[in-house]
């Protein structure tokens, strides 16, 4: 029989898919022995049958009721008892943090008869009344739908009415008046009274965080984590501990490390007189933990020794909740913290040198996305900055926008491709969309733990908080400085998450100082594009970079190559560490004042004119590859013959047709347009992609493809004279048939023996295709037998597999694709393993049947997507190739890759 509820006495860290994360982590704190408020956890199964079916398992509530009367008799009171009260929290928690994603509801139990119980056994009327306003607020926006801004506008009405700065400023009376109107809100909104009966209240609560699954922003937080839609959320339903008791209470969310820069020592942010909810939503400006310190020694030096175990007992930065209420501290919530990607590094790094981890965990600390984060770049230093503000450095970059006062525009801006800055007073749940859209987020108040600090971290966006200068009118669209600056809607900012500096106007940017230790281990070469930075802020930071990027490089089994078309291309590749060049797109080289020569010779009448005009091409196409051998020298280059459909080189037919529609009008017939268009409606095709192009060009028009081998070959054999190693392979695009690339192969052999004999020089170079096509990859096993190498066009395949095109489809429909959930991810941003990815497996394992040595190597964009890559290595392709930037993170993901199938296979032996 399932069971659906589990003590905080009962469960462990280990079983966070069962308990969701902040379960078992009660469950390991109440282990440990640390001061948990009682409790229990309802688990992400019977999330997930209520999601399914719409109905709470039958048994669950037998179960709570079992639970809730255990914790009822070790409290000594009842839920909602008159005379005294229990009260509960009822918080969301998923196997993985969704921070701010889902629901919590506080003070459960309360009602007009147990809030005067309340205030008479704390003996606070107003704490009391601010508790059950507390209540009223959150159960009217998670539970019955009522809008959070109806509730904010009664506060600051009331804030006005009374000349209050904070809400720490309204008397007894004024959380009466205020309760009295939250209560009418409901009423008006619901079409009946908030329910008095405390059990009610709890039924109802759970079921809402149980839906709140399914929110708009859980749904969007979940695609851009890409977290599993199916895993569901465990409830946790914890006695109530108080930190708005008065002056001597307190709540706080303190790191064992700074999240955001990864150094050692105490962080964190604590509110007196507050609940939790108050530090994460940043309504009221935080102070340091340190004034817990001064405000009570005791507390605060029992947190410091709790921080201490936490991190010990996790081997990891924690993220700690805690209240302390009259003198007695509770701890609410650990995690293992999110933090920015300078600070996983850093962190990551620090914790090998203490002895705690090693190098290998070291590597599954910290991810490719952190690291292509660090890469970003920073603001120049020098020169004119207008600096209106400071605030708290919340999440590092640098960011530069027109300034969006909501989400919905900066969705807006964002679609049209502009950079924007989402500017808000401080952020909510809602505003998931507006960050992910932004370049940055700018908040005038929260701490560094705010939902804005938090959700922006985990996403590498820029952000700083608490700017208090800052005099944020929503209505108006605009801010003000003390200084008198005026920022409206659409003007420019610049924000850097480092420093915690806004300024007005753009702000130049440059390099990131991380690019050093990205480097190959080996000085750049003569000509490097990539500066070396010697910049002592960042040392240890570069120094942590680059001490995992070695092991990295130890510990992966692929290689890692890159796509590059010219020489600057390919230094830039190698400087960053790349083992040769897995794509040269040879099309490229043919653009722009090379393209007239192209079409002379597709539309060439007689061998003579072809002829002269290969000619022409020769010497251009053998210095380009001149320069790229010479950058790659003694590493592979793998050049792939002319692949583009064929109107690519021809007149723009619309165009074309229109020029002698027009001198025909005009009775001036232009003779030499008249005969291309007939030439260019000869070669029209309707669907080029699948038309003449790759191996099918080089069959039909005689001595394309041969020039480019001829090229090769020639610049191969001169390098080679003055002492240098090039590595070139031929690739043959577009193969469907086995003949196709036997017949090219032949061709291709032949000319390379024709130039090494003219040159007097030994020439070989491997010969294989380009997997694309299904047909390719369900034939592998034949076009093995012919192919030195495989390289999987998962660009092509994706395309040919699912049927679409991608200049089409990715704005057309793939966002409702997503929605839907018929993907979680673009099948071009990360490999549809369970279609193309088994295509690619079974050519691989087909091709390696008939050539034993067949290297197998892929060079779409997948190459450089960490999740991709990860499916490689389980498939055991031999090396992945990208962009030259991305390199960094293929080397890393690579070794990734390699430990998690080891961690695999050690959980299924």
């Amino acid at each position: 029989m399932t069971r659906y509820v589990y003590d905080f006495t009962e469960g462990d860290a280990s079983q966070s898919s069962l308990l969701g994360g902040k379960g078992a982590n009660l469950a390991e704190m109440t282990n440990l022995g640390l001061p948990v408020p009682p409790g229990f956890t309802i688990t992400t199964e019977a999330c997930r049958v209520y999601l399914e079916t719409g109905r709470q398992p039958p048994e669950l509530t037998g179960e709570v009721d079992e639970h809730l009367a255990r914790l009822e008799e070790a409290m000594g009171r009842t839920l909602g008892q008159a005379d005294d009260p229990l009260l509960v929290s009822v918080r969301s928690g998923a196997k993985f943090s969704m921070p701010g994603m889902m629901e919590t509801v506080l003070n459960i139990g309360l009602n007009d008869e147990s809030v005067e119980g309340l205030a008479k056994i704390s003996g606070s009327a107003r704490f009391a009344w601010d508790s059950y306003r507390r209540l009223l607020s959150m159960f009217g926006t998670t539970v019955l739908g009522v809008d959070r801004s109806l509730f904010d506008e009664a506060l600051d009405v009331l804030k006005e009415s009374k000349q209050a700065e904070s809400d720490v400023d309204l008397a007894e009376d004024d959380l009466r008046e205020l309760v009295s109107t939250y209560k009418q809100l409901v009423s008006d909104h619901n079409g009946e009274p908030f329910p008095q009966d405390p059990r009610d209240q709890l039924d109802q609560a759970v079921l809402a965080v149980f839906s709140s699954w399914n929110a708009d922003r859980a749904k969007i937080y979940r695609q851009q984590e890409r977290i599993p839609d199916d895993l569901g959320t465990a409830v946790n339903i914890c006695s109530m501990v108080f930190g708005n008791l008065g002056d001597d209470c307190g709540t706080g969310v303190c790191f064992t490390r700074d999240p955001a820069t990864g150094q050692q020592g105490v962080y964190g942010d604590y509110l007196p007189n507050a609940q939790g909810e108050d530090v994460v939503a940043g309504l009221r400006n935080t102070l340091p933990l340190s004034a817990l310190g001064d405000r009570d020694p005791h507390s605060y030096d029992e947190l410091l020794q709790i921080m201490e175990t936490l991190e010990r007992h996790y081997k990891d930065m924690c993220d700690i909740e805690f209240t302390v209420e009259r003198g007695k501290l509770w701890m609410l919530q650990t995690r293992v913290g999110k933090r920015t990607a300078g600070a996983a590094f850093r962190i990551a790094a620090q914790l090998v040198d203490e002895g705690v981890i090693d190098l290998d965990e070291a590597l599954r600390r910290v991810t490719g996305a952190q690291l292509a984060n660090l890469m970003f770049p920073q603001f120049v230093k020098s020169g004119a900055r207008d600096l209106i503000a400071t605030g708290m450095a919340a999440s590092p970059g640098a960011a530069v926008g027109k300034a969006a006062f909501d989400s919905a525009t900066a969705v807006a801006w964002a679609a049209k491709g502009e950079d924007v800055i989402l500017v808000r007073r401080e952020t909510n749940p809602d505003d998931l969309r507006g960050m992910i859209a932004a370049s940055g987020v700018l908040t005038s108040r929260g701490g560094k733990t705010s939902h804005a600090a938090v959700v922006a971290r985990g996403m590498g966006r820029t952000c700083v908080v608490g700017v208090e200068a800052l005099r944020v009118d929503l209505k108006k669209r605009e801010f003000r400085t003390p200084q008198g600056v005026t920022i409206t809607e659409g003007d420019l900012l610049s924000i850097d998450g480092t420093t915690g500096e806004v300024f007005a106007g753009p702000v130049s940017v440059t390099a990131s100082p991380v690019v050093e230790a990205l480097l190959a281990p080996a000085p750049p070469k003569s000509g490097s594009h990539v500066k070396r930075f010697d910049d002592s802020e960042h040392r240890d930071l570069v120094a942590a970079v680059r001490r995992l990027m070695d092991h990295a490089d130890q510990t992966r089994r692929m290689g890692v190559r890159a796509n590059a078309d010219a020489p600057e291309d390919a230094q830039r590749a190698r400087d960053f560490g790349a083992e040769g060049i897995g794509l040269c797109r040879t099309e490229h080289m043919f653009l722009g004042s090379r393209r007239r020569l192209v079409e002379r010779v597709i539309l060439a009448h007689t061998a003579a004119e072809r002829n002269a005009a290969l000619q022409e091409l020769l010497p251009l196409q053998r210095a380009d590859f001149l320069g790229i051998f010479e950058a790659m020298d003694g590493l592979p280059v793998v050049v792939r013959l002319l692949d583009p459909p064929l109107h690519e080189f021809l007149p723009d037919l619309t165009e074309l047709s229109v020029r002698v529609a027009v001198a025909e009008a005009l009775q001036e017939p232009d003779e030499q347009a008249a005969t291309l268009l007939k030439e260019v409606q000869r070669h029209h095709e309707q669907n080029p992609m699948l038309g003449m192009r790759g191996v099918r060009l080089g069959l039909v028009v005689p001595g394309l493809f041969l020039l480019q081998v001829r090229a090769i070959a020639e610049a191969a054999a001169e390098l080679k004279k003055r002492g240098l190693d090039p590595r070139p392979e031929i690739m043959v695009p577009l193969v469907a048939d086995v003949r196709e690339l036997a017949i090219i192969r032949a061709q291709a052999e032949e000319k390379i023996a024709q130039v090494a004999e003219e040159e007097g020089t030994a020439l070989r170079f491997p010969i294989g295709t380009m997997i694309e096509l299904p047909r390719a990859a369900m034939t592998a096993h034949q076009i093995a037998s012919e192919a030195e190498f495989f390289s999987f066009g998962t660009n092509d395949m994706t395309q040919t597999t699912w049927g679409f095109s991608r200049d089409d489809v990715e704005s057309e429909f793939f966002p409702q694709y997503i929605d839907a959930g018929i993907f979680a991810v673009s099948p071009f941003e990360t490999l549809d393993t369970a279609g193309v990815g088994r295509i690619v497996s079974v050519a691989a394992w087909e091709g390696k049947e008939t050539r034993s040595d067949l290297v197998l190597g892929v060079c779409g964009e997948h190459g450089g997507d960490p999740a991709s890559i990860h499916f490689f290595e389980t498939i055991l392709l031999d090396y992945v190739s990208c962009s030259p930037f991305r390199v960094p993170v293929a080397r890393l993901e690579a070794a990734r890759a390699v430990l998690a199938a080891a961690d695999g296979e050690a959980e299924t032996s």
